[in-house]
């Protein structure tokens, strides 16, 4: 085979081995054959709701082991007909062949990424918070092109956008901020940008016109659907009001329209400022902490199902994730993956897809990216 095809090849068998560690493979089988007989069990419908559940996992399993048979069996058959093709000297199976092979390529790529959003709660909305680090103006300035910039990938990337909570910083920028990212898998898509992003540049408010260092932090987490049940004991919460810090004008609230929830044994608080009712803000803000709250157990079913991952990955607040530098040269590089671009004005245009699916393809690898840090 040619050393093109052969390429191709590899990628094809990474990704088949790639697919096959995500499903726990041998797992899988024995779960869908257990499934398989759970269907012909007549007792199974009486309880429905749970039975549509078994049979939705079930489709769902079939679906993903018989795709990825389908994909070995095809690679394969091209294989051994490539081989064929050249002991016979006809060139036109040949080609046929290594076109096929490079359509499975394209295939394996999509299976890939389907794989990597299919988790519990991927195809859900997702809430995103900013939060600007220590620094003063510098931050809160990098917060707002954070801000800015998942923003703009949203609407590329065809979701809707609801701004739920603004801190505005006291010069520029903003100290805080929370939206809403709604549409088919839009959690999926972003819950591997949690964590502090640094930014390097010649800064706009120093008349020295010296290199500063800026560190923001993003916290992503689903929203929770009715069919998720979320417990949370209201004499655990702690509530606040407060009034609205909007852009001016007549965004400006005049009462204090705005609430904070404090869920008091995790310390996590959430607010809203985005209506004008208060009782609208609280029905927000109430959602919001459900959701932080489910977004941690599925941390912790995440590190329990794969605790050497777990340990591997470095996904999580406190946790560097990536360097945007505009000076004294220009580069974005994640640190956990080691995918670059050198153009990162498109990148905080929200060109950001080539990122986060290296960054979904390193959670099922589990592999531990070696980069080092960059100036």
């Amino acid at each position: 085979m040619r050393n093109e095809i052969e390429n191709v090849v590899d990628e094809i068998k990474q990704a088949i081995s790639l697919l096959r560690r995500h499903f726990d493979w041998d797992q899988a089988i024995r779960r869908l054959d257990w499934l398989n007989n759970k269907a012909e069990d007549p007792n199974l419908w009486n309880d429905a709701q749970e039975a549509q559940k078994l049979m939705r996992e079930r489709q769902q399993l079939d679906d993903s082991i018989a795709g990825v048979k389908r994909l070995e069996q095809a690679m394969n058959d091209n294989i051994e007909l490539i081989e064929m093709g050249e002991e016979e000297g006809d060139e036109s199976v040949v080609k046929d062949a290594e076109d096929q092979l490079k359509a499975l390529k394209t295939e394996a790529a999509r299976r890939q990424v389907e794989a990597m959003l299919s988790g519990e709660a991927d195809s859900n909305d997702t809430y995103v918070e900013v939060h600007s680090g220590a620094g003063g103006t510098e931050s809160q300035d990098w917060a707002n092109m954070l801000l800015r910039m998942y923003t703009r990938w949203a609407e590329r990337s065809g979701f809707k956008v609801e701004v739920l909570e603004v801190h505005d910083g006291e010069e520029a920028g903003i100290k805080s901020a929370t939206i809403l990212i709604k549409g088919h898998n839009a959690y999926g898509w972003m819950k591997t940008e949690s964590g502090v992003h640094r930014l390097v540049r010649i800064s706009p408010y120093d008349s020295n016109a010296r290199r500063h260092t800026s560190f923001s932090s993003i916290w992503v987490y689903p929203v929770v659907d009715d069919s998720i049940q979320i417990d949370i004991n209201e004499s655990d919460c702690r509530i606040d009001t407060f009034r609205s810090s909007g852009a001016g004008g007549q965004h400006v609230n005049t009462t204090d329209s705005a609430v904070r929830i404090t869920h008091i044994p995790t310390g996590i608080a959430v607010s809203c400022q985005q209506e004008r009712s208060q009782h609208k803000n609280k029905a927000k803000a109430w959602d919001m902490l459900r959701a932080r709250l489910y977004e941690v157990e599925l941390k912790k079913r995440e590190e329990l199902a794969n605790a050497e991952a777990a340990s591997k990955t470095d996904i999580g607040w406190g946790h560097q994730i990536r360097s945007y530098v505009l000076q004294p040269y220009q580069l974005v590089k994640d640190l956990r993956t080691g995918v670059e671009s050198t153009d990162p004005d498109s990148v905080l245009n929200g060109e950001l897809n080539e990122f986060m699916e290296a960054a979904l393809a390193h959670r099922i690898s589990g592999k531990a990216s070696e980069v080092a840090d960059i100036d």
